[in-house]
């Protein structure tokens, strides 16, 4: 199933590649949208009504914008988006 391959491989990039804050958020991102695929997938093929999956990802944008808002924060303080250089949040 091709939305369990793409959980897996954002959660195995998440996990390995967390030098740069941009691209942990791009690889939330992938599991989100894999989660979505599930659920709409999941609710469609047994009749049921799809009403979660759009709440699912109105929710999911939510956590995007916060998460780019919180990029634009760490970039104008810190003065990159490296996670090592938060030495006070490790």
């Amino acid at each position: 199933m091709p939305f369990s391959l793409f959980f897996v491989s954002g959660l195995v990039v998440y996990s390995t590649k967390y030098n740069h804050f941009l691209i942990m958020l791009l690889t939330l991102e992938v599991v989100v949208v894999s989660i979505f695929l599930f659920i709409f997938y999941f609710c469609s093929s047994f009749s049921m009504e799809v009403f979660m999956s759009i709440i699912y990802m109105a929710l999911s944008v939510c956590e995007g914008a916060l998460g780019l808002s919180l990029l634009v924060l760490i970039t104008r303080v810190y003065g990159s988006d490296s996670v090592m250089t938060f030495d006070l949040l490790w």
